[in-house]
């Protein structure tokens, strides 16, 4: 199955406690799009500048990206975020927002990408995410991100874009946020009232908590001696996550499961390293002895550690 992401692709200006990146590639949709052409075809959205060159494009090459979709504005520069992360690498203080071409995307979807099995909505303005929708057959799943800023700017636009998708993607504070409930299961449920029939909240180094109608599943994060950069973490974790599920037709309980788990182990890559370095250095063989010690770690009773289905 392919899978449609609409989001920004960007340069990053990232300083940790462990080093500092200068415009490294970063945004919603490349993260999210590396990851999930681990597991399936994807479809690339997004808007660039001039200084976005045929290098940087490499990032893309090789991979299972198609990059019709991505639009470069001639005479003008790409989206740049600059941030900050303390010891408490859960949350990260930003220090310039420079939009840039991103100001004006306006996305249009080539033909071809008119009819995707599973389409993501990255954080982009709930308006624009609900004029993709316009654009597409509907899929067979369609998920969404948000984040802060829309909560408080555009909370009736987002509500509204919620109710016409199948799954949420959202971090515990943003849970906090859009329904005022401290707590997460009740906040969930509030999201669910809306419409989508899962919520899949992201918690950083506490790991996902998943809620249904009639379930709940929570997996910790991996863990890791090595903490570099969670700049693209909660992105890597939907492209992961998205691109397992993309990858077969199946939408059951325990492959949501299953799905949640590799989209950990892409996460707990990801944060490894700046950028996306760490992501380019390894394949599926990594990325399945990865999952089958998280297996070890999360399950008990009787178990096989070498199952990777």
């Amino acid at each position: 199955m392919s899978i449609l992401v609409v989001g920004s692709v960007a340069f990053d200006t990232i300083e940790t406690p462990f080093g500092k990146a200068e415009k490294v590639i970063g945004g919603s949709a490349t993260y999210f799009s590396v990851a999930a052409s681990f597991f399936t075809d994807v479809q690339l959205v997004g808007v660039i500048g001039d200084d976005f060159t045929e290098e940087h494009l490499g990032v893309f090459r090789d991979r299972r990206i198609d990059l019709q979709g991505l639009e470069r504005v001639r005479g003008a520069k790409t989206f740049h975020w600059s941030g900050a992360y303390g010891f408490d690498l859960n949350v990260a203080e930003t220090r310039a927002t420079d939009l840039n071409v991103f100001a004006d995307f306006n996305p249009q979807l080539p033909e071809s990408f008119r009819t995707p099995e599973v389409l993501f909505l990255a954080n982009i303005d709930p308006e624009l995410q609900r004029e993709v929708l316009s654009q597409v057959e509907r899929p067979a799943l369609v998920a969404l991100d948000t984040m802060n800023y829309w909560i408080s700017s555009k909370k009736a636009e987002l509500e509204k874009t919620i109710r016409q998708v199948d799954l949420v993607i959202i971090n515990e504070a943003e849970v906090r946020q859009l329904t005022g409930d401290a707590n997460l299961v009740k906040g969930a449920r509030a999201i669910l009232d809306l419409g989508p029939r899962t919520i899949v909240i992201k918690r950083g180094e506490y790991g996902v908590l998943m809620v249904t109608a009639d379930r709940i599943f929570a997996v910790p994060a991996y863990p890791l001696e090595v903490v570099f950069d969670p700049t693209g973490a909660g992105d890597t974790f939907a492209g992961g996550f998205l691109g397992y599920l993309a990858s077969g037709s199946d939408h059951s309980e325990g492959r949501l499961r299953r799905a949640i788990i590799f989209g950990s182990v892409l996460a707990s890559y990801n944060v490894e390293a700046f950028s996306l370095n760490r992501l380019k250095e390894i394949g599926r063989a990594e990325i399945e002895a990865r999952y089958r010690a998280f297996r070890e770690l999360t399950e008990f009773g009787d178990y096989d550690a070498t199952d990777v289905s």
